[in-house]
């Protein structure tokens, strides 16, 4: 099946839709896709083909998101957890990746038509090298498109994805990008794998699991979290519209709580550049006083080169990011 499906709703969906579009409409929606394997019990099929009716339901779900004009998706395909599964299951899924991350290079036209952007969000290193290579070009084919946004984690858990967060900032300090005071939780938030993304407004997880499974841990701190019974291969047109008035009900309370948060972090970042300015022109002035002009002016120079050299790590960690993806394409051709 496609990755981007054609099709109208029927009447009465579109009637529902365009009266949820009255209300405030999620721009980014985050899917826990869990039931494949349940529904495969249940239908008496094999597991694999329970994952497939599963990849089925995605391609059907975007079609819903874009109809409703939710821009951007991301979705957990598969958890770094999941490699504990079988050998026999763990290779089935890779397969069947494989098979649809090329599949998804055969409809580039529908693709640029529509302006779908893919991300991969995880660790590649750990997938055979033929998918690494299958994904890569998925990425740097779409990588210009901006309409909307598909972010696949994969080889994905939360708590990885923050400590090699970590690891980049270490990186950058040991490199001299920045400073060990420049690290704070907006850079953090800037090294994650999802830095391209605004956090997700709404989460969904299907199958009657009431936990995050190490998804979004750090992104979805103010999200909307629904948790629906419904197994992931039998979610309906209107098990999302629930979500999403679910999320219409707590809008307003969501937005507030994300203003304060960013007003805090705000607030936090001007305290520690006033912290780092006061230490500096103790130390140069001999720990004589300094009056409020030198200090203000000391403050914006100091603020302005921060800013400068942070925004200079975050392009470089991009590069290399980059980079990644766009060697394993040349490494394709020559293999």
């Amino acid at each position: 099946m496609s990755w981007i499906q054609e099709g109208e709703l029927n009447l009465f969906e579109k009637i529902f839709a365009n009266v949820l579009k009255a209300g405030p409409i999620p721009k980014h929606v985050a899917f826990i896709m869990d039931g494949n394997r349940r529904y495969a019990r249940k239908k008496n099929m094999e597991r694999q083909e329970g994952h497939m009716q599963g990849f089925n339901k995605l391609a059907e779900t975007l079609r819903w998101c874009k109809y409703l004009n939710i821009p951007e998706v991301t979705v957990y395909a598969f958890s770094i957890e999941n490699f504990k599964r079988t050998q026999d299951e763990v290779d089935g899924l890779m397969e069947l990746a494989k098979q649809k991350f090329e599949r998804l290079l055969e409809e580039r036209e529908n693709l640029e038509k529509h302006g779908v952007c893919i991300r991969v969000l995880g660790d590649l290193n750990m997938l055979p090298l033929d998918l690494q290579q299958a994904i890569a070009k998925a990425v740097v084919s779409t990588r210009t498109h901006n309409k909307c946004f598909l972010n696949v984690c994969f080889a994905y858990t939360s708590r990885y994805e923050i400590t090699n967060a970590v690891r980049e900032m270490a990186w950058g300090v040991e490199q001299g990008l920045i400073k060990a005071s420049d690290v704070s939780e907006a850079l953090l938030s800037e090294c994650l794998y999802s830095n391209n993304s605004p956090n997700p407004d709404l989460l969904i997880r299907t199958s009657g699991e009431v936990r995050l499974s190490d998804f979004l841990l750090w992104q979805t701190s103010h999200s909307c979290l629904v948790f629906q019974s419904v197994l992931w291969p039998e979610f309906s047109f209107w098990n999302l519209c629930d979500a999403i008035i679910q999320y219409q009900l707590s809008h307003k309370s969501i937005q507030k709580a994300r203003d304060l948060y960013q007003e805090e972090q705000v607030l936090q970042q001007l305290e520690a550049d006033r912290a780092c300015v006061a230490e500096l022109l103790q130390h140069q002035g001999n720990g004589k006083p300094v009056d409020a002009q030198r200090r203000q002016e000391a403050l914006q120079r100091y603020t302005f080169s921060r800013e400068a050299r942070v925004q200079d790590f975050i392009q470089t960690l991009k590069h290399k990011r980059n980079s990644f993806f766009t060697d394993l394409c040349r490494e394709t051709v020559f293999t």
